[in-house]
């Protein structure tokens, strides 16, 4: 009961101090993480062990799910010469770097242990850099880059994490039989998150309940990523491919009386994910500081400095060096023509912006708190307080120094939104309407259907302008709400199914992207709730 108290205290703290940031700046996560270091000094709070083979599954699968759904895949595809070599690059070069810093300074720690060192520490959040540069509008491919890094570093970190600690434990890895492992668990996982994809969708198709749709969402989830577990598999990679391939066919199949609802629960339950996986990290510190003298403590503590800059050096130095070795390639040749036209360098100031956004989160946290503790069916993981308290310090350190200074920066290199996105929008509201007007057409009208049709000419006409004129917003208000007429179900039903079909073809096509399409289509989720207000005999309970 007490641990319980204390965990509703701590989620109200952390809805707390997540308003403050907002009106700081900073990304909440360095809020919460500094919370987490305080509850380890408060006397009296207990020490609480996780198990480590929940902390995986509970922290990272829903909210790695909740980041993938998002993802655009036409816009990974244009980027995917940074976001792979962030990806794998980065990773790999930051866990070789931690892994040498550890051994130089903890002679007799192995290699096994020091590369799962580095694992833990090299995939960066994402989320706690997109919080803040959300707020200052950044160019949308710097987004993409830094999203798209971590749908995949994390996976090609947890494949080696998982390689270092069973050689950590067992004490031998075979070499050789490493390349055709990491070719099954990549293609295996790919291949089995398609399968679960079709399942899933053909599953939730057929749900009407909110309630038992939100439950079907997260058992799914969690169910893909056990089964990836125990065929031995990478849960993260299955997850990604996943959560994609699925949101490829949800905008058709999950009506928006289920997905609006559904979201909300998602923004919610990966909030108070972040903010336990502190907490608990926090409980795990205090038990940890009970175990170790002052000077001990003092050497963690020069230990865990070192590794956060080495964490923090090697991401810049990969970037920037990425970065000019891209800039050199689209060098103009003799004749004015770059040679490598599919290659679209970074910026000086973007790749600023991308080395410094290597804040830590919650993928660290739950790799530290899933290594081995020791029991009857497996050994305890050697160094695991040291690591367990080097990855902390690594998260708390990088979202303190580099969370907390992002919005100096990007204020500082002045970088804009190019508002790609907002053009792909008001493109999307024209087609979109477009296609409501011509379903309607088709239909025989009354009085009843024209008011419809007027209804949507309206939306149309201030769409185009708004497109025709971006700098001039029009805000009018609507002709009339319809409360005071009954429309037809059939020809709502056909407009707004029309809308929908427009706005997936467009996606599907390319000439829009996912940030456009997510905007577009919750306002066709709200559009279609208000239809409903205005059918007769058709409720909040009933599919429209």
């Amino acid at each position: 009961m007490e641990v319980f108290e204390i965990t509703i205290a701590l989620l109200l703290a952390g809805a707390a101090l997540t308003a403050l940031s907002k009106r700081l700046g900073t990304p909440y996560p360095a809020m919460v993480a500094l919370a987490g270091a305080g509850l380890a000094l408060v006397p009296g709070t207990p020490t609480l062990v996780l198990d480590p083979e929940l902390a995986l599954t509970l922290f990272v699968a829903p909210v790695l799910l909740d980041a993938a759904f998002d993802a655009s895949l036409r816009d990974l595809r244009a980027n995917w010469r940074p976001v792979a070599g962030l990806a794998i690059g980065a990773v790999a070069l930051t866990i070789v770097v931690v892994a040498v810093v550890a051994r130089l300074l903890v002679p007799d720690m192995s290699w096994a242990v020091a590369i799962a060192l580095g694992a833990i520490v090299a995939p960066p959040d994402a989320a706690a850099a997109t919080a803040v540069l959300k707020q200052l509008h950044p160019p949308y491919r710097l987004l993409v880059i830094l999203e798209g890094e971590s749908l995949f570093n994390d996976a090609s970190a947890l494949l080696i994490y998982r390689l270092a600690v069973g050689a950590a434990v067992a004490g031998t890895l075979s070499t050789a039989s490493v390349v055709p492992l990491l070719l099954f668990v990549t293609v295996g996982s790919v291949v089995l998150a398609l399968v679960l994809s079709r399942v899933i969708i053909f599953v939730t198709g057929r749900i009407q309940d909110v309630a038992i749709a939100v439950v079907v969402q997260f058992c799914g989830t969690f169910a893909v990523w056990m089964l990836a577990e125990r065929l031995h598999l990478s849960g993260i990679l299955t997850v990604v491919v996943f959560a994609m391939a699925t949101a490829r066919r949800a905008g058709d199949l999950i009506p928006a009386r289920i997905r609006i609802p559904s979201y909300a629960v998602w923004e919610f339950a990966t909030f108070v994910l972040n903010v336990l996986a502190f907490i608990l990290v926090g409980f795990q510190l205090k038990g940890i500081l009970s175990r170790i003298d002052s000077h001990t403590l003092i050497e963690y503590t020069g230990i865990a400095g070192a590794v956060c800059l080495a964490t923090i050096l090697a991401r810049i130095a990969w970037v920037w060096g990425a970065a000019a070795f891209s800039r050199w390639l689209c060098r103009p040749g003799p004749d004015g023509k770059t040679k490598h036209q599919q290659t679209v360098a970074l910026s000086k100031p973007t790749a600023a912006v991308v080395g410094w956004c290597g804040m830590r989160g919650i993928v660290t946290l739950a790799a530290a708190l899933a290594l081995p503790t020791g029991g009857a069916e497996s050994a305890a993981f050697p160094y695991r307080d040291l690591v367990l308290f080097t990855a902390f310090a690594v998260v708390l350190g990088t979202l303190v120094v580099q969370g907390m200074t992002l919005r100096p920066l990007m204020n500082a290199l002045q970088l804009k939104d190019d508002g790609s996105v907002e053009r792909e929008v008001r493109l999307a509201r024209v087609e979109t309407l477009r296609a409501a007007l011509n379903a309607t057409a088709e239909l025989p009208g009354d009085e009843m259907t024209g008011l419809l049709r007027r209804r949507y000419e309206v939306m149309l006409r201030r769409a185009e302008a708004e497109r025709a004129n971006a700098d001039s917003s029009l805000h009018g208000e609507p002709v009339s709400d319809g409360r005071a007429f009954s429309f037809d179900v059939d020809i709502a039903r056909k407009a707004t199914s029309a809308e929908r079909q427009r706005l997936v073809a467009l996606r599907a096509d390319g000439t829009i992207g996912d940030a456009a399409f997510q905007r577009v289509e919750q306002e066709l989720d709200l559009e279609e709730l208000d239809l409903q207000q205005l059918i007769p005999g058709s409720g909040a309970g009933e599919p429209a």
